[in-house]
C-alpha cells in the first residue's frame, strides 16, 4: 500500500505541474497531494512502530507563523534548545529534542523520514528543506515525560509550501500534538484547516494560547472553544493560556497544567494505529482515485468504440465476401481440391503435364503484366476493411474530443497515438491477413477430404464425377489448342466447376455438400474474427491509450488499483503493506 500511495502522489505532482493555476482542478489536486502526504507519513509511522515496539514517545509542537512555537518548546524542555527569532519563518526544518533519553534510543527514525537527511542542529541551512535534526536536550523538565519534543516550521506562511512535507511528516509521527496559537492567530482559517486534516490521526492534543493580555483570556478561550466545536468532532482538549512576556522573559507554565503531558501520555493508543491508518485511507480513497477512475472510464469507452467498429467490420466481411454471390470463392477452392482427388490415377500424371504445358503461356503473360492469375477476393476485402476500420475509429475519436469535453485531452492524445501507429497497425494487419489466408488452406483441403470420403460411400456418384473430370478437362485442353487466347479461368476452371457443382448438388450427397459449405463458411467467419479482428487488431487497439506517455495522465492500471483495494480489505484490523 505504501508503494501505491507514493505512486499516486507522484502522478498527482506530475499532472499538477501541467495544470494552469486557474484550472478548477489545481486546488483540488494540491489538497489531495497533501492528503496523500499525510497518508504516506502515517503508513510509515505504522511500519516504524511495527519494527520498533518500544519507540520513544513523540510530541510535536505545531502552529502558524509567529505564534511562539519555539518559545513553547524551550519552555517545555526547560532549556534554550530551539532557535528563537522575531522574524517570521525562522524555523524551516523539523528539529527534535530528546528529553530524558538519547538520540540512539530512536532507532528507525531515519527510515521513517526517508529521503529527508538527518543533520546536526548547527548544520541546518535555510535553503535546505529536505532535512531534519535530532539532538539531546541540554536541560531537564518536570513538565515532560521521557520523549522527543519536536519544534516544527509554520504551515501558513507564503513559503510554507516549500517545507510543508517536513511539517506533515513530523505531525504524523507525533503521539501527542501541541497546537500553539497567539491571540492574533487562533482564529485563522489555516489553523483550523490543519486541525481538521489531522483529526483522523486521533492524537491526544493540547492547545497553548500564547501572548495573551491579562484580563482577555476568557473571551479568547471561549471563542477558541467554539472554533474547535465547529471544526472537530472529538472532545475539546486541554487549553493552556500563556500571558504575554517581553523578551527575553519566558512565559510561565500554569501550575494547573503541570501534569498535562503525563495525562496525555496515558491516552496514547498506538495499538490502534493500524485501524486508524485504514480509516484514513478509506476516507479519501475515492477522492484520491477520482482522476484515475476517470481514465479507466475513458478506457472502457474506448474499448466499446473499438468493439463496435470491429463488429461492423465483421458484418461487412460477411456481406462483401461470405454472403456475396460472386465474390465468395473459398468453397469453390475446396471443390478445386476435390478435383485433384477425383483424377484417375492412371491418366492423372499425363493430363497434369499437358495441362501445365498448355497453360504456361497464359501464366507467363499474367506474370509479366503484374496481374495475378486468380486474384483472391477475400484478401482484397479484408485489406480494404482494415483500412476502413482505422479511418472509422479515427473519426469517432475526433467526435469524442467534442462531445466529452471533460476528457477531451485524453481523447485527443489517443487520436494522436492512433495517427502515429496507423502505418504499423496496417502493416501488421496485412501480414496477419496473408498468414491467415495461407493457414486456412488446410481447412479448405480438409473440407475437400470430407466430400471425397463421403463420395467413396457412393461409388456410382464417384465414378460419374471422375468421368466428368476427365472429359471436361480434355475438352477444355482441346478448346485451348483451337481458340488459343482464352483465359485460364474461363478455359479450365469455370466450365469444370459448374459441371462438378451441378453433379454434386443433384447427387445423393447434395445436402451433405451444403452442410460442408455452411460449416466451412461459419468456421471461416470465426477464424477471421479470432485471428484477425480479435488477436491482431482488438488487443493492439485496446492497449493503444495505455502507451500514451503523457504528463497529464495518471496511467495507473485497473489491476494496480484492484491490488491496492484488496490490500486495504485484506486484514480485518488493518492493512497489509505491499
Amino acid at each position: 500500500m505504501l508503494e501505491f500511495i507514493q505512486l499516486l502522489k507522484q502522478r498527482y505532482q506530475t499532472v499538477l505541474q501541467q495544470l494552469d493555476k486557474k484550472n478548477p482542478q489545481y486546488l483540488d489536486y494540491q489538497q489531495r497531494i497533501e492528503q496523500l502526504l499525510h497518508g504516506e507519513a502515517f503508513i510509515r509511522k505504522g511500519e516504524l512502530l511495527d519494527n520498533n515496539p518500544g519507540f520513544p514517545l513523540q510530541i510535536a509542537v505545531i502552529g502558524p507563523t509567529q505564534a511562539g512555537k519555539s518559545s513553547v518548546v524551550n519552555l517545555l524542555l526547560n532549556a534554550n534548545a530551539a532557535g528563537v527569532s522575531p522574524l517570521a519563518g525562522y524555523t524551516v526544518q523539523a528539529q527534535g529534542f530528546c528529553h530524558s533519553l538519547s538520540p540512539d534510543d530512536c532507532d528507525g527514525m531515519q527510515h521513517y523520514f526517508g529521503r529527508f537527511q538527518r543533520l546536526e542542529q548547527n548544520q541546518l541551512r535555510p535553503e535546505r528543506y529536505d532535512c531534519y535534526s535530532l539532538s539531546a536536550s541540554p536541560g531537564a523538565s518536570a513538565l515532560l515525560p521521557a520523549c522527543v519534543c519536536w519544534d516544527t516550521p509554520d504551515f501558513d506562511s507564503i513559503d510554507a509550501a516549500d517545507y510543508r512535507e517536513g511539517v506533515i511528516r513530523t505531525i504524523a509521527l507525533a503521539d501527542i500534538v501541541v497546537l500553539v496559537v497567539s491571540k492574533e492567530k487562533y482564529a485563522d482559517q489555516s489553523v483550523w484547516e490543519m486541525m481538521k486534516a489531522i483529526e483522523i490521526f486521533q492524537q491526544p492534543t493540547l492547545i497553548c494560547i500564547n501572548k495573551l493580555n491579562e484580563g482577555s483570556e476568557q473571551v479568547i478561550l471561549d471563542s477558541l472553544r467554539q472554533k474547535w466545536l465547529q471544526t472537530r468532532h472529538d472532545p475539546l482538549p486541554t487549553l493552556v493560556p500563556l500571558l504575554f512576556q517581553k523578551a527575553p522573559a519566558v512565559p510561565n507554565w500554569p501550575q494547573s497544567a503541570s501534569q498535562a503531558f503525563n495525562e496525555l501520555a496515558k491516552k496514547v493508543t498506538r495499538h490502534k494505529h493500524v485501524a486508524r491508518q485504514q480509516q484514513l485511507i478509506s476516507r479519501y480513497w475515492l477522492d484520491w482515485l477520482e482522476p484515475v477512475f476517470a481514465e479507466h472510464h475513458a478506457q472502457h469507452h474506448w474499448q466499446t468504440l473499438v468493439d463496435q467498429a470491429l463488429a461492423q467490420a465483421l458484418k461487412e466481411y460477411q456481406r462483401d465476401y461470405l454472403n456475396h454471390p460472386h465474390h465468395y470463392e473459398t468453397f469453390q477452392n475446396a471443390l478445386l481440391n476435390l478435383l485433384t482427388l477425383l483424377e484417375i490415377p492412371g491418366i492423372a500424371k499425363a493430363l497434369g503435364k499437358t495441362r501445365r504445358a498448355m497453360t504456361w503461356p497464359f501464366r507467363k503473360l499474367f506474370a509479366l503484366g503484374g496481374t495475378p492469375i486468380n486474384p483472391n477476393q477475400e484478401l482484397g476485402v479484408l485489406n480494404q476493411l482494415g483500412e476502413h476500420l482505422l479511418i472509422q475509429i479515427a473519426d469517432r475519436l475526433l467526435e469524442k474530443t467534442e462531445t466529452e469535453p471533460a476528457d477531451s485531452r485524453w481523447w485527443k492524445e489517443t487520436a494522436m497515438a492512433l495517427r502515429q501507429k496507423r502505418g504499423d497497425l496496417l502493416q501488421i494487419y496485412r501480414q496477419a491477413v496473408t498468414d491467415y489466408h495461407s493457414d486456412f488452406q488446410q481447412d479448405v483441403e480438409a473440407s475437400a477430404q470430407r466430400l471425397y470420403v463421403k463420395l467413396q460411400e457412393q461409388p456410382m456418384v464417384l465414378n460419374s464425377l471422375r468421368a466428368t473430370r476427365v472429359t471436361t478437362d480434355v475438352g477444355a485442353l482441346l478448346l485451348a489448342i483451337q481458340a488459343g487466347g482464352i483465359g485460364i479461368h474461363d478455359l479450365v476452371i469455370t466450365p469444370l466447376m459448374l459441371t462438378i457443382t451441378s453433379l454434386l448438388a443433384e447427387s445423393a450427397i447434395g445436402s451433405y455438400m451444403h452442410k460442408v459449405e455452411a460449416e466451412l463458411k461459419q468456421h471461416q467467419l470465426n477464424t477471421v474474427k479470432t485471428a484477425l479482428f480479435d488477436a491482431c487488431l482488438k488487443q493492439r487497439l485496446y492497449l493503444l491509450p495505455q502507451g500514451v506517455l503523457s504528463p497529464t495522465r495518471f496511467n495507473i492500471s485497473e489491476q494496480q488499483c484492484h491490488a491496492a483495494e484488496q490490500a486495504l480489505k485484506e486484514k480485518k484490523h488493518g492493512l497489509r503493506l505491499l
